[in-house]
């Protein structure tokens, strides 16, 4: 059959420019991952330094994470007014910037200001490259390269574990160097960000025209005109981003605000504090240490396992099971929080490897849900709203621990992954096979069928 407008794009094979997008994109997760986890490796030089309490603890660890919920609405918003190329690089800048000045930070006031403007650097990124992502990338291959962008949160991740092992030895500004490293690997994405083409679908939803369809040939060749671009005008009325709550996106807005809320609390909780909660659940030393580091394992492979099956199973049951199951392990672990190490290990490695559903559909979903119009702003807003609950969740943690034990940490943490279960029982949606501009759409329409769902 005749391919119709929009599915031209909808439909064309993966190149060579989706897979460089692709791994351009990843970088914003990366240093997510990055930053994030070598506080807590860093955290056991600074705190007597600093002498901090359990509560500036638990600041210094949440101020990335509030910086997050700032950063990403005001980049969601940015980024639907101004464009997603030109911020593309910007906000990376601010986060080499205020790593480097993190070596000389002498206080936890000053500590904590660096690491929240990181923060909001790092927040404003997810939804510039998501939503960039997203609107070139075709629908066959969109779910796993929006899905994979966690991945790389997760090699960030086990990579600030090792630079935080290796730099523990360099004396006591071991920390310094630990926190200012960040710089590195964001100049390297800002090199090759540069020269990154902005959307066609921005650009003519701007009444660009001429330069969207510019940007098309370049892509996809000299005979795509903009044309080939999804109408989405039956999409734009009231959705600008002050209407979202009181339109029909309101619900979709609500949902993906509670769920990723619930899929990352324990999971940042666990990262920020992680060789704390090992060593309280009796992993002392270098065992907590290799145990987070085998965790940050789990967690790769368990993302590796669900863009295998994001295609296949589909988003909702996906969402689903990841939530049911993993907060069944944190269950057992509030249970018995004095089993054998073996089966704390085993426990945790369960966890991280079945909620590796939940943190792919973090990017899947957002982007999927909205029109162009309004799709950076409410993916800034949906991981503002969820990083509230992170960023109240690591403040609590120590004081948790110290309060509960880790018996009731870990309860707490299987609760909030249980609701994210009957949140999505009720009302997560499914987008599989859908192009771009059909799963965006209020009321849900297919401009031709989809074949096997293995290939949607």
């Amino acid at each position: 059959m005749t391919p119709t407008a929009g599915n031209r794009l909808d439909d064309a094979p993966l190149s060579r420019f989706h897979k460089k997008l692709a791994l351009y994109s990843s970088g914003g997760p990366f240093l997510d991952g990055y930053v994030l986890s070598i506080i807590g490796v860093a955290m056991t030089q600074i705190t007597p330094q600093l002498d901090l309490s359990d509560s500036a603890q638990g600041l210094i660890g949440a101020s990335a994470l509030i910086g997050i919920f700032l950063g990403a609405f005001l980049g969601g918003w940015l980024t639907d007014r101004f464009g997603r190329q030109l911020l593309y690089t910007i906000d990376l800048i601010a986060i080499i910037v205020c790593s480097v000045a993190q070596f000389w930070a002498s206080d936890p006031v000053w500590l904590f200001v660096l690491r929240l403007l990181i923060g909001m650097a790092v927040g404003a990124d997810y939804p510039i490259a998501t939503s960039l992502l997203a609107e070139f990338t075709p629908r066959r291959f969109r779910g796993p390269l929006l899905g994979g962008l966690v991945v790389m949160w997760f090699v960030g991740a086990a990579t600030a574990y090792i630079v935080g092992e290796i730099l523990l030895s360099a004396g006591d500004d071991g920390w310094r160097w630990m926190l200012a490293s960040a710089a590195l690997p964001a100049t390297i994405i800002v090199l090759l960000r540069h020269g990154t083409p902005e959307s066609p679908r921005w650009l003519a939803n701007k009444g660009r025209a001429e330069e969207a369809e510019a940007v098309l040939k370049q892509v996809y060749g000299p005979d795509v005109t903009i044309a080939d671009l999804p109408d989405e005008a039956e999409q734009r009325e009231n959705v600008d981003i002050k209407a979202i709550l009181r339109s029909g996106y309101g619900g979709r807005m609500l949902y993906i605000s509670v769920f990723w809320t619930c899929s990352i609390v324990p999971l940042f909780a666990i990262y920020a504090f992680g060789p704390k909660i090992l060593d309280a659940l009796q992993l002392e030393g270098g065992l907590a240490n290799i145990g987070e580091a085998m965790i940050t394992v789990m967690f790769l492979i368990g993302c590796v396992i669900a863009l295998l099956g994001v295609n296949r199973m589909g988003r909702r049951p996906l969402v689903i099971h990841s939530f049911v199951w993993s907060g069944l392990a944190l269950l057992l672990l509030g249970i018995f929080p004095d089993a054998p190490s073996g089966v704390i290990m085993t426990l945790f490695a369960l966890y991280a490897v079945i909620i590796g559903g939940t943190q792919i559909l973090q990017w899947i979903y957002p982007n999927e849900l909205f029109p162009t119009e309004v799709r950076g702003s409410a993916v800034g807003l949906a991981s503002s709203a969820s990083r509230i609950g992170a960023a109240v969740g690591t403040y609590l943690v120590p004081l948790a621990l110290t309060s509960w034990g880790v018996g009731g940490t870990m309860l707490a943490a299987a609760a909030i992954s249980l609701l994210g279960a009957v949140v999505s029982v009720f009302w997560a949606p499914e987008t599989r096979g859908m192009a771009l501009h059909e799963a965006a759409a209020l009321t849900p329409r297919r401009d031709k069928p989809v074949g096997r769902p293995a290939n949607a």
